[in-house]
């Protein structure tokens, strides 16, 4: 367990010099929540500014304050209109560029399109330009929480600290879990079961891995980048050489590697979005006599119909993280439970803030984490 106490946090949270701005880059009052509350631990007030869209649609940022020579933080929660979250905080990020701001890092928990980091087909990879962007702004820093593959860090050339929400989940389960000792850590895929070994390990828990046909969201498609249609050898460059086909995958019928029955399954991922994978997962555990399931998550986007399928769900529990708002979806669905995270985002920007070293927040944190 490497779960930071809160009493030390508090004892020094307060301990800023000048110099410090303190932005919230969302024109969307629902996502100024986490940003009022790093303010509180910093003892700090809001930043004054001006963040609207335009009757066409266009966004407009207007800094209210002088951030010459200031070391500027612009927090930025990502809602469901993500386009304009993006275009909010380059605007914001250029408009203290021009005002001569000394540095500006930008806080954001949920780092959009990071699951577009690979080239899939005929597409791009979308991380990489988002960083490319945001660079191009005139960020300097940036300050971020699990992302959805480490490598996105490499698409930038600002220092970035990739913070990890998993002490406070570890922290929930031995608080909020009464038999938790009966439980067994869970991957829903094998791409997952870095993340449970790291979780089942600082607990002392055993761990499980489902593996079969259900289709991970991860999964490798058809490339579709071969015309005509592969025949088994295709043509190389020299009509005298061939080169072999892959052989397809073909995944087996659906199993669990490890013992759930009697036990509390505790089924962790970085994001939980689309919900199909997850309860389709509960749903096996089930059958194989879990007799309670959670869910762990960093990032609870909990798009369209998630709440409620949630609710109608074999799942006991669904525990996220506020590093994106949805305050709604635990009003459609009370089995959704909020852990905050605004208290290690707080002392990062306090230590870099400082220019104090950040390894005290990656205490424990081994590379496969």
């Amino acid at each position: 367990m490497f779960c930071v106490p809160s009493t030390e946090f508090g004892a020094i949270m307060n301990i800023t010099k000048g110099g410090l701005v303190l932005f919230s880059a969302n024109s969307n009052s629902s996502c100024m929540e986490l940003s009022k509350r790093i303010a509180e631990r910093l003892g700090v007030e809001m930043g004054k500014v001006q963040v609207y869209q335009e009757p066409n649609r266009e966004t407009r940022v207007q800094i209210q304050e002088s951030v010459r020579g200031k070391d500027v933080f612009i927090i930025q929660t990502v809602s469901k209109d993500v386009n304009t979250t993006i275009m909010e905080l380059l605007i914001m990020v250029y408009a203290c560029k021009t005002s001569c701001a000394k540095s500006i890092i930008g806080v954001i928990p949920y780092f959009p399109y990071s699951k577009q980091c690979k080239m899939r087909k005929r597409g791009s990879i979308v991380s990489k330009l988002l960083a490319s962007m945001m660079c191009k702004a005139g960020l300097t820093h940036l300050i971020t929480m699990d992302l959805h593959q480490k490598e996105i860090q490499g698409f930038f050339n600002i220092p970035v600290d990739n913070l990890r929400a998993s002490p406070f989940l570890l922290q929930y389960i031995q608080e909020e879990i009464p038999d938790y000792r009966n439980a067994v850590i869970v991957a829903k895929s094998p791409a997952s079961a870095k993340r449970a070994q790291s979780f089942a390990e600082r607990l002392r828990l055993g761990i499980a891995v489902i593996h079969g046909e259900a289709q991970d969201a991860e999964s490798d498609m058809v490339d579709g980048r071969h015309s005509p249609p592969t025949a088994k050898y295709v043509a190389a460059i020299h009509p005298s050489l061939e080169i072999p086909m892959l052989i397809p995958k073909e995944k087996p019928p659906i199993t669990v590697v490890g013992d759930v029955g009697g036990r509390i399954a505790i089924i962790v991922d970085d994001i939980i979005d689309d919900v199909d994978s997850f309860l389709a997962a509960a749903e096996t555990l089930k059958e194989r006599g879990a007799y309670k399931i959670f869910v762990m998550a960093t990032h609870g986007l909990l798009s369209s119909d998630a709440p409620r399928l949630i609710e109608e769900s074999a799942i006991d529990e669904v525990v996220v993280t506020n590093t994106i708002p949805h305050e709604i979806q635990k009003l459609q669905c009370p089995k959704i439970k909020t852990v905050d995270i605004s208290m290690i985002l707080s002392e990062a920007i306090r230590r870099i803030h400082n220019g104090e070293s950040m390894s005290y927040l990656f205490r424990n944190i081994g590379l496969d984490d």
